[in-house]
Order: C-alpha cells, then structure tokens, then sequence
C-alpha cells in the first residue's frame, strides 16, 4: 500500500492513536471499579484517526477546543496520561486540579481549552478564541470540534454567519459519529449531511472520512492554509464511529452488534498498522515495543491517579470567579 506520507508521520500517529486507545480502555476499567472514577464518561475508542490527523496538520500553538468527549484531543495536544487520569480521579495533581472531572479536560499550557458539558457551546467559544487571536495579530487557527447533536443547537448558526463575516481563523469540524446520545441523525433533520450547513454562509466545507488519518491530515491541512492566509473558516465533516455507548451507561440498544462490527472492520488503528507494515516503516516486534510502552505509560497514570492527594478544601471557590481587585492591562 503506497503512501505519500513519511514512515515518521504513520510511526508518530500509531503511537498517538495507541496512547488514546489504551487510556481510554484503562480508564473504562477503573471506571467501572467501585470508587475510583466517578460522574459522567465519554471514551473517544473508534475516533482516535481525528486527532492525530488533525495533529499533524496544526502547529503546538493552535487552539483546540471541543465538547466532553474530549480525553483524546487532550492527549493528543501533549497533555500527560498522568495528568489527565488524576483528573479523572478528581485528583489535586489533574489538568483541571480535579474539579472537571472527564468532561472539563483543560490546559492553557498545552493550547487545549475544554472539555465542555453543555451540548454546543465550545462552538461559539471556540469562535471567540478565533477571535482573540485574529485581534492579537498571531498566526494561529482554532480547530473547534463538535458532535452531530450539537449541529442541531442554534449558536451554529449565529456563530458561522459571524465567523465568516469577522473571517475568523477557526475550523469547525464536525465529529459526526452517527448518533447524538442515542438518536440518529436521519431522526433529527432532513439534512443528513452535516457539510452542507455551511452554504447558507457561503463558508467553505468539506466531509471527509474521520477513520483515516491520512485523508483527514488534508482536509485539514486545506483548512489551516485557508484560515492563516485569511481567507477564514472553514467547515469540516468527519465521518467517524465510537466503538463505546455515548456514555459509560448507556446500553446502546439503539444499534445492533452487527453494526458495531461492521465498522470495526474499519479501525484506524489497525489502518495505519497494515500501512506501516506494508511499506516496512517497521517490523511487528517493533509496533509491540510501541504498544508495551504505551501500556506502561497508561499503567503508571493509574499509579499517579491513585497516590495524588484529593484537592484541599480552600480549593472550593478558586478559579471560578476572577478576582474583584484584578486590573486589565489594555496596552
């Protein structure tokens, strides 16, 4: 299987997609251990070709920004194993000092800004951050991620029509995995096709296949070049699959068996690794050696989960509202 793409990019996204993969496998288990990971859960199993796609096509400063399912993109933006599975913990030592949980994964640092519980709402946010940087005079482009539910809230709209009247540098990419919760999207409107959301602002759009990282580097790769010369945003379609139920409860009798096997006939995971062989990026025993690494690293996480202390007291009413006596610096 021929392909443009160099063994160091199909080497660096196995990795990135077996990072998520195991984390998110061993973060259902512990999960579902009595006590040790509580409230609401969103595994990205079957999603993972998105972020490391979409990763190769940015640069570390470019602002990400989605909605709960958001454990993948966050490690995928650099943030630790360690740090987010003592979030999940709500552990003192997590990204968001254990008071997010698995929904509110955020890191300034890492130019990772949510994790957002309510359904919709990092689109418009994820506008304003386009924003900032476009009144800042940096080069960087916002990827705001969303699911097919959220295609459905009305901030969408307001949020494309200003985007691309201000032509803001921001991205939006549609995460469609074919259910919002337990509804499918042909139940919920009469346009099945997410992209075409954008003629009605004239914004360019584009849908593509979410289980492919090499198809999903382009499509975005297109859209950082538009945005940075700008040209402004760009809507993005990504045809994916969660192998999990919308949440850690939920039974998923929506969906048969067969289907779920149907698709992971198409797992991205094993995509890349078939290519990697089939060029001689490597041998087997070096993609165990990979796999092994990655499981030790997710087994220390649990470790350092476990061991960091809960978030004292005082911690209660911090970062929640700004300080009265701060001042603006507006130079």
């Amino acid at each position: 299987m021929a392909t443009k793409f160099s063994k160091e990019t199909y080497l660096y996204w196995y990795e990135l997609m077996q990072l998520i993969r195991q984390f998110e496998l061993k973060a259902e288990e512990m999960y579902k251990m009595a006590g040790k990971i509580r409230g609401f859960f969103h595994a990205y199993v079957g999603q993972e070709a998105i972020a490391a796609g979409c990763m190769t096509a940015t640069n570390p400063a470019d602002p990400f920004i989605t909605a709960y399912r958001d454990h993948g993109l966050g490690l995928a933006k650099g943030m630790s194993a360690n740090s987010c599975m003592a979030e999940l913990y709500g552990k003192a030592t997590g990204c968001s000092k254990g008071k997010g949980g698995s929904m509110h994964f955020f890191s300034a640092e890492h130019r990772f800004f949510g994790g957002h519980g309510i359904v919709g709402a990092q689109i418009g946010t994820g506008a304003g951050l386009a924003f900032a940087e476009k009144y800042m005079g940096t080069d960087n482009v916002v990827l705001c991620f969303f699911g097919d539910g959220a295609a459905r809230q009305g901030i969408l709209h307001e949020t494309f029509n200003l985007a691309m009247l201000w032509k803001l540098p921001v991205i939006f990419i549609c995460e469609n995995n074919n259910y919002a919760m337990g509804t499918s999207i042909q139940r919920t409107s009469n346009v099945v096709d997410i992209y075409k959301l954008a003629d009605a602002y004239d914004m360019p759009a584009d849908m593509v296949d979410g289980m492919t990282p090499e198809l999903v580097h382009e499509s975005v790769s297109r859209a950082v070049k538009r945005a940075r010369s700008g040209d402004g945003p760009t809507l993005i379609e990504m045809k994916t699959y969660r192998y999990k139920g919308h949440s850690i409860s939920d039974p998923q009798k929506y969906r048969s068996k067969e289907e779920v096997e149907e698709y992971k006939d198409q797992d991205p995971l094993t995509k890349v690794k078939n290519t990697i062989l089939s060029n001689k990026f490597a041998k087997e025993e070096d993609l165990l050696a990979i796999d092994n690494r990655i499981a030790q690293v997710v087994e220390e996480s649990v470790k350092f989960a476990e061991e960091s202390p809960w978030p004292d007291e005082s911690e209660l009413l911090k970062d929640v509202y700004i300080d009265q006596n701060y001042v603006f610096d507006v130079d």
